[in-house]
């Protein structure tokens, strides 16, 4: 392998972001997808900044447009000669229930910071392709309630049909699953009326 010092910024740059492996390791149970944070990139960067002698700065900056807030972030990659930045922006919300005002702006820093690093580090924050075809359509309101209706007449409880279905909740249920759900409980309901 050639050695560090004999490569230049750029093919530095290069080798860091092919290198680079920062894999989503978070996990959004409502949205049901895996994420990667700022952190989990900050964390899956350093050793390579150590390899190839390389300082990665990040900073924010707040700015108002029409009476809104807009955090900039700015993430710079340099050797001490030579510098490449890309900057991002996120909007802070008026209101975020659950959460004060300098969470808010935690939050949108945080959310900037991580779109600057990816495009500074060529990293996709896609989906993957795949994240469509794994993630099943629920059941809707309707559909819900009429499960529920069925179940209260049925000698099974909705804790027991969620467990029996690996779901936290009936809303959860997927939507081709349904048909076999209903079709076993209007069997037990038959039979426990017999």
């Amino acid at each position: 392998m050639t050695d560090t010092k004999d490569l230049n910024f750029w093919q530095k740059l290069n080798l860091l972001q092919l290198e680079l492996k920062a894999p989503k390791t978070q996990y959004n149970s409502f949205g049901k997808y895996k994420y990667r944070s700022c952190e989990d990139i900050l964390d899956s960067v350093k050793n390579l900044l150590q390899k190839y002698n390389l300082v990665l700065l990040v900073s924010d900056e707040l700015k108002e447009s029409s009476g809104r807030f807009y955090i900039q972030a700015k993430a710079t990659l340099t050797d001490g000669d030579i510098e490449i930045s890309t900057t991002s922006y996120a909007r802070e919300p008026l209101s975020k229930k659950g959460m004060d005002e300098s969470q808010i702006t935690g939050c949108a820093s945080s959310y900037a910071r991580k779109y600057a690093l990816n495009g500074l580090l060529c990293i996709d924050d896609n989906k993957d392709s795949d994240y469509f075809e794994s993630v099943e359509e629920a059941i809707n309101k309707d559909q819900e309630e009429n499960l529920r209706d069925l179940i209260s007449v049925s000698p099974k409880t909705e804790e027991e049909i969620c467990k029996l279905m690996k779901i936290d909740k009936l809303a959860d249920l997927p939507l081709k699953k349904l048909k076999a759900i209903e079709d076993r409980l209007k069997s037990l309901v038959k039979d426990n009326a017999k």
